[in-house]
């Protein structure tokens, strides 16, 4: 599901960007260290701020990333067009079919993608698939608590609440599919929010 014109602004602007460079990371950091020297995939990567970070602190080798809105990988391209080609694959694509091999990437991560999709099962699906055995899945998502707020109801698309998630469901996806989380994960503004790591059996 694309964003609508509301939520592209409140994603694509220097406060976003500073939110997830000096607090998501961090926290993702703590929770899961680094991956330096690995390949690493990127769900829904917008204008490419994500990227930069997999990059540049958490010091990846090589980043796939892919969006599913085209105007957005046009974006991304602009803003990293100064990592080389065998650093860097960006493609429009669905985080419910991911177009890569099975095992193909030591990290996968998630800057609040994943709430978007109805069938947001198929992606935790394919995140497994696509981790190497003890790769690493940093998300950050946003639960049911904030989508059934006014604000995200009234200004903003999702999936109907009959496909939305809170922090236990979304864990037990993920520990369904082999990726253990157990209480690497924590909440942030009531419940709002989820921050965590896990990892592929």
């Amino acid at each position: 599901m694309k964003l609508n014109t509301v939520e592209k602004a409140l994603m694509n602007n220097p406060l976003r960007a500073g939110l997830q460079r000096h607090y998501e990371a961090s926290l993702l950091q703590k929770l899961g260290g680094c991956v330096e020297g690995q390949r690493v995939l990127e769900i829904g990567c917008g204008r490419g701020v994500g990227t930069e970070i997999v990059f540049e602190r958490f010091g990846a080798r090589e980043v796939h990333a892919f969006d599913i809105d085209p105007d957005m990988i046009k974006k991304a391209r602009k803003r990293l067009v100064r990592y080389l080609p065998h650093r860097l694959k960006l493609h429009v694509g669905d985080a419910a079919k991911i177009d890569e091999p099975d095992e193909s990437f030591d990290a996968v991560f998630d800057f609040a993608i994943i709430h978007h999709l109805p069938n947001w099962h198929d992606a935790v699906s394919e995140i497994a698939r696509v981790l190497k055995p003890g790769g690493r899945f940093f998300f950050e998502e946003v639960t049911s608590h904030a989508l059934g707020r006014w604000f995200y109801r009234t200004f903003l698309e999702h999936p109907l609440s009959q496909h939305w998630f809170d922090r236990e469901t979304f864990v037990a996806e993920l520990e369904h599919h082999g990726i253990t989380v157990g209480h690497n994960v924590v909440e942030r503004c009531r419940g709002d929010f989820i921050i965590g790591v896990g990892r592929r059996a």
